[in-house]
């Protein structure tokens, strides 16, 4: 009797701090949805739905479908713009990218792309979308503010991701038929450099803390590393076979490595750039997300339908989630502290919840949308309450979880940071976990 109760008592415990499948959100048959974007100024996740050729808009708090939005042909990429609050889908069957608002939800222009549009990312600095176009090698630049296609930067072979450098204001695309990386500048949208990668360079991430660039090569099953100042190759990192993604983790500054072929996940120490550990994942695995409330990675295992959780601290699997089929991408909504994971031949999305750490989750009227007020929109300064700095750990952090400013009761100068989105976390939110309305969003303005 006495273990059966002890057991029991596990079972709630696991499922009252660690993580779960909240919900599954049903798309349309045959929707294929692909890649997902996150919305910070309405709280809404956008899923590109390659065979539907549309964008299903998903509530963050509620996890119900808003709208689908129709798009160009095959859906592929989305990116979201926080400065102007407009989403991007790269349409790669008809050669063309949909703007839309990220307000209203209402195409507001479709502009014309090179052929086979297939990746997007945003350039905070100079407001600019970056969309490389895998067939016609070359990277179309668009204006953030008025659509505009400003530029059109020749690349490699076969140009199939992209990054940004947050240090340095650059752009790198991936080619990985010619494998190598090729560098562009933020401002001129002219072409810096081209750096040599290893056989089917086919993935990108950015570390900021030591301004580095990663490159994962599939063929060679190595990461290339870039020094993202000098352009040039600082080291090349084996790791096990066919290494197809890569993920940043800002609190713990690691790189993480999915290895297709090898079923695993390399862990890399970006100080040293050495590899620490390589984890034996149940299948195979592809898309990466992480959660920088939790410090934890979520590897999506496309043949296994489900995702595993690892602690970013201590490299350990927590567990493994079975999610719907074929899980290809995934994304993170701060706000309410979920993973948002697409499950392409099942035409559904996955929402996976981080309990908080004393175990108690949400009412239901936590789960109310609330009138959306919107983000503050700062210039120059952003002005703490003194019961926001009652603690010493209130805390500036950028979207992608990063570090940014430490904050004081009073004036903040921010005068210096790139517009964007950023959060104001409180309460050591950061390296506990703690989610929910208390994390206030204000956005950064020239």
């Amino acid at each position: 009797m006495k273990r059966t109760v002890f057991v029991m008592l596990a079972v709630l415990l696991s499922t009252a701090f660690g993580q779960w499948l909240e919900t599954t959100i049903a798309l349309p048959d045959s929707s294929g949805p692909h890649e997902l974007c996150y919305d910070p100024n309405d709280n809404k996740v956008y899923c590109a739905n390659q065979d539907a050729d549309n964008v299903a808009v998903i509530d963050g708090a509620t996890n119900a479908v808003i709208t689908s939005v129709a798009v160009g042909d095959h859906a592929y990429s989305v990116c979201h713009n926080p400065l102007n609050n407009r989403v991007y889908c790269a349409n790669a069957g008809s050669g063309d990218v949909t703007v839309i608002d990220g307000a209203s939800n209402n195409v507001v222009a479709t502009v014309t792309a090179g052929d086979y549009p297939c990746a997007l990312c945003y350039n905070p600095v100079n407001n600019k979308v970056y969309c490389a176009n895998r067939s016609s090698d070359d990277v179309t630049v668009i204006d953030g503010a008025t659509g505009a296609v400003i530029a059109t930067v020749a690349t490699g072979d076969y140009p199939y991701a992209l990054c940004y450098n947050s240090n340095d204001n650059k752009v790198y695309s991936v080619n990985s038929n010619s494998s190598d990386v090729t560098v562009i500048a933020g401002e001129a949208d002219s072409v810096v450099a081209t750096v040599a990668a290893d056989a089917g360079a086919s993935a990108l991430c950015y570390d900021p803390n030591g301004n580095k660039v990663y490159c994962a090569n599939f063929d060679a099953s190595s990461v290339t590393v870039i020094d993202g100042a000098a352009d040039t190759v600082v080291t090349t990192i084996p790791t096990d076979s066919g290494p197809c993604t890569l993920s940043y983790n800002s609190v713990s500054n690691k790189v993480y490595c999915s290895d297709d072929i090898g079923n695993s996940l390399t862990v890399i120490d970006c100080g040293p750039d050495s590899v620490i550990a390589t984890i034996a994942l149940s299948g195979s695995p592809d898309p990466l997300c992480y959660n920088p409330l939790n410090n934890k990675v979520y590897c999506g295992l496309y043949d296994a339908d489900s995702v595993t959780v690892v602690d970013g601290a201590s490299n350990a699997v927590l567990r493994t989630i079975g999610v719907g089929d074929y899980p290809v991408h995934a994304c993170h909504n701060p706000q309410q502290n979920r993973v948002y994971v697409s499950d392409s031949r099942g035409s559904k999305v996955s929402v996976l919840r981080d309990s908080i750490p004393t175990g108690v989750e949400e009412t239901p009227n936590a789960e109310r949308r609330a009138p959306n007020a919107g983000p503050a929109i700062v210039r120059g300064v952003i002005q703490l309450p003194s019961d926001e700095c009652r603690v010493s750990s209130a805390e500036l952090l950028d979207v992608s979880g990063r570090w940014v400013l430490k904050l004081r009761s009073g004036a903040n100068d921010v005068r210096g940071l790139a517009p964007g989105v950023y959060f104001v976390c409180t309460r050591g939110q950061r390296d506990r976990g703690i989610e929910g309305s208390s994390v206030r969003k204000v956005i950064v303005a020239r």
